[in-house]
């Protein structure tokens, strides 16, 4: 019983993820791309269970944090959907300080301040909906 609570649980947080990433994509480029929904579904999880599991971070702390989680997922993707796939879904090698086109400082930095609502938002269903990270259960 926990443990399909527990999946619909982190399915929803997915979802919440996904859909917000998606729409902050449009939003900013008027265009996005199903691994972006996968990537951000991805990010907002493991974010959330991070700061849930350390509630007393900073928010400079979660900045950092956020900036590194996005950061690398967004490497770890495209370099599988634009560099080994060849879709094209997103090239920052005109931005300086990017590697590979694939990440560049200028988005690190909007990852690192974008991660204060998404911690505001975590903290807020943790409180709300009691999306309570993973404790020992048994």
């Amino acid at each position: 019983m926990y443990m399909l609570k527990k999946l619909k649980q982190d399915a929803f947080l997915f979802a919440v993820g996904g859909v917000s990433y998606g729409l902050i994509e449009i939003l900013w480029r008027q265009r996005t791309h199903w691994s972006m929904v996968l990537t951000g579904g991805a990010c907002f999880l493991i974010l959330y269970k991070l700061y849930g599991r350390f509630p007393r971070l900073s928010v400079p702390e979660r900045c950092v944090i956020g900036s590194l989680i996005i950061t690398g997922m967004e490497f770890y993707v495209g370099c599988i959907v634009n560099l080994w796939l060849g879709l094209g879904v997103w090239d920052y090698s005109a931005m300086p300080l990017n590697l590979l086109g694939q990440i560049c400082i200028f988005y690190s930095v909007l990852w690192g301040i974008l991660s204060i609502p998404i911690s505001v938002l975590c903290r807020f269903m943790t409180h709300r909906f009691d999306c309570t990270p993973a404790k020992n259960k048994a």
